[in-house]
Parts: C-alpha cells; structure tokens; sequence
C-alpha cells in the first residue's frame, strides 16, 4: 500500500469525516477543505499526492478548482459528484480528472480507488531520461514520448488528460495486439474495475479526439477490446 497526503474536499462536514477517517485508517495523513476556494489555496500552500474533489460547493464549485489546480499541478484527482451523467464525467476527464466517482458511494470503494490511483502514477511516473535515451513510438506525423509524456500530431503537442496518456501508452506498449477490456480496466485503472463500465468508452471517446487524423490507429474489437495498430 502507498501511503500518502490526501486532500479531501467537500462542503458536507459529515462526509469529510467519514472519508477522512478510512483515509487514515490505510495510513494516509489528510486534510480537509469545505470548498473549491479553500482547496485551491491549500494545494498552493503544500504538496499533495491525491485529491478528493466534490463538484457541487460554495465559494467555488470542483471543476473550477480543479482549473485551478491543474495550472501548477498534475497531481492526480478523484471526482466525487451526485451528477453521473456521462456528459458530466466527459467534461471533467476533459480538465483533468484521474477518476469520477457517482454518489452514494461506500467509503471502502473511494479508497480503493485511491490506493489504486497512487500505485498507478507511481508505477507509471515519467521515467527520467538516462544514457538510454527516451522510450518513443513514432509513424508518420504521431509520436509518443513515453519517457517525457508528450504527445506530437502533425508536430503539434497535443493537449492530453493524464488517464488519457496512461491508456495511449498502454495500448502503444502493446501494439498489435488485442487487449481485452478487462485487462485495460486492470492495467491502467491498476484494479479490478467494478464501477460504470462505460469508463473506458469514455476516455476511448476523449483520446481518439486529442489523436486527430491518428484515432484511425485505435481499432475496436466488438465484444472484446482494442487493438492499437502500429
């Protein structure tokens, strides 16, 4: 298990305390913010490894602070909302967000989210380049930086969530091969996925559109998977 500093962000006192207690319960140290604004000032006052981020609040409301945020930080974010529409989901794994969690939820479920959050990013953390030089996948004008996480179309940087890099790079370290959804879902989101199973669809929707011209390189395996092409 990771432990790490957890900030968790909600406007209802009771859920916080809730959360926050399991929380420390694995090991982590936390802290609590009840609004978007005072969240975004604890982010530029310390460092954290994970954010719990309600998106219905006062003062400021989640996906204006995660904005925010995300102007000086990629740290991984955990969306707890009551909205589970996927338009709502789209828009928030568009800003940023890592996961999307829909209310009611058990408190045991978030932090196996979190835990599998943090072994993730752990695991996947850009290498530092060495001798070796950086891991890259290039055909005609697409070209993935492995080490460095950058994405170029055409010579442009394209503009990516994090979950979007993760499942890209994947998918390119297993080129030519059909991946299951399950093994997708284990690999990337780093457990046994047990939520909405459109979440894969989703970010697939989110990083065929970030690849332009080069989404033709993802193939869909109906009833199986995907398969990039390489």
């Amino acid at each position: 298990m990771v432990v790490a500093k957890v900030l968790i962000c909600d406007d209802e006192a009771g859920l916080r305390a809730v959360l926050n207690r399991y929380a420390k319960f694995e090991g982590h140290e936390v802290t609590e913010a009840g609004d978007g604004m005072e969240a975004v000032e604890a982010c530029r006052r310390e460092t954290f490894d994970i954010i719990l981020m309600d998106i219905m609040m006062p003062e400021l409301d989640g996906y204006s602070a995660v904005r925010e945020i995300r102007k000086e930080s990629d740290v991984p974010i955990i969306m707890l909302s009551a909205r589970g529409e996927e338009y709502d989901k789209m828009f928030g794994f568009e800003i940023g967000v890592d996961d999307y969690v829909v209310k009611p939820f058990s408190s045991k479920e978030v932090m196996m989210r979190v835990n599998a959050v943090l072994r993730r990013t752990a695991k996947s953390a850009p290498a530092k380049p060495d001798g070796d030089g950086h891991v890259v996948f290039e055909k005609d004008g697409f070209k993935a930086d492995m080490t460095a996480y950058k994405v170029f179309i055409d010579g442009a940087q394209a503009d990516m969530a994090p979950k979007e890099y993760d499942l890209l790079f994947f998918l390119i370290r297993n080129k030519n091969i059909a991946v299951p959804r399950e093994k997708i879902l284990t690999e990337v989101w780093g457990f046994d996925y047990f939520g909405d199973d459109r979440t894969l669809d989703t970010h697939m929707k989110l990083l065929r559109k970030s690849l332009g011209p080069y989404a033709g390189q993802i193939t869909t395996l109906r009833g199986l998977g995907y398969r990039f092409d390489g």
